[in-house]
């Protein structure tokens, strides 16, 4: 059995090196009625419960029915589980289609509109799960819903026509944006973030005006 990780040990991400895999030796040992699927919608729930600070992974064997060593023939340590479950709340983020609007599609559809819709999905998703905006600052990312999230957001800013560092500047700063908000998503009323998403757009648009070209 594979048991919790030296806290001292450098660690990797789950996503990293088949780590988002169990091994077969574990599907085949492992305790019935388990299975990782079940483990990481039980820790998003329990995070939604009792928030981040109270999470442990006695806790959540205890929801399971099940001892605390149980979970470990489905994930190293409790960081990998909390990157599985990071990645399992993004994939409940709507992004917009990878298909280019067709003509008869309304304006407020084309890249403006879509990235407001993008913004203010993500930032209901950190309103519903408070716990998901301090774990994006934790853990690299790179799961198959993060990873399909940010390929939304380049295929919006290629749309901009923008390119070379105001390309790279447009990514940055709404990127900040979206993650930098996670700790006001329910303090913020809606009309001023959408104003200050409105704001960014802005920008962006007015930087796409002036390229050579445009």
């Amino acid at each position: 059995m594979v048991t919790a990780a030296d806290p001292g040990k450098a660690r990797t991400s789950v996503w990293l090196a088949g780590g988002h895999t169990a091994p077969a030796r574990r599907r085949t040992e492992a305790p019935s009625g388990l299975d990782r699927e079940r483990i990481t919608g039980a820790t998003v729930r329990l995070l939604d419960a009792e928030g981040l600070a109270r999470f442990s992974m006695r806790r959540l064997a205890a929801g399971l029915g099940v001892t605390a060593m149980s979970l470990y023939w489905y994930v190293d340590t409790k960081h990998d589980l909390l990157e599985l479950a990071l990645d399992r709340a993004l994939g409940e983020l709507p992004l917009p289609p990878t298909a280019p609007a067709e003509p008869a599609v309304p304006v407020q559809d084309g890249w403006p509109g879509r990235l407001k819709s993008l913004a203010c999905g993500y930032r209901r998703l950190l309103a519903q799960h408070p716990w998901v905006a301090p774990l994006t600052a934790a853990y690299p990312n790179i799961g198959p819903h993060a990873r399909a999230f940010d390929s939304a957001l380049q295929r919006l800013l290629d749309a901009t026509g923008l390119a070379g560092a105001c390309r790279t500047g447009a990514h940055l700063a709404v990127s900040q944006f979206l993650h930098g908000c996670g700790g006001a998503a329910r303090r913020v009323p809606d009309g001023d973030f959408v104003l200050a998403v409105d704001v960014l757009i802005a920008g962006i648009e007015a930087k796409a005006a002036a390229r050579p070209g445009a």
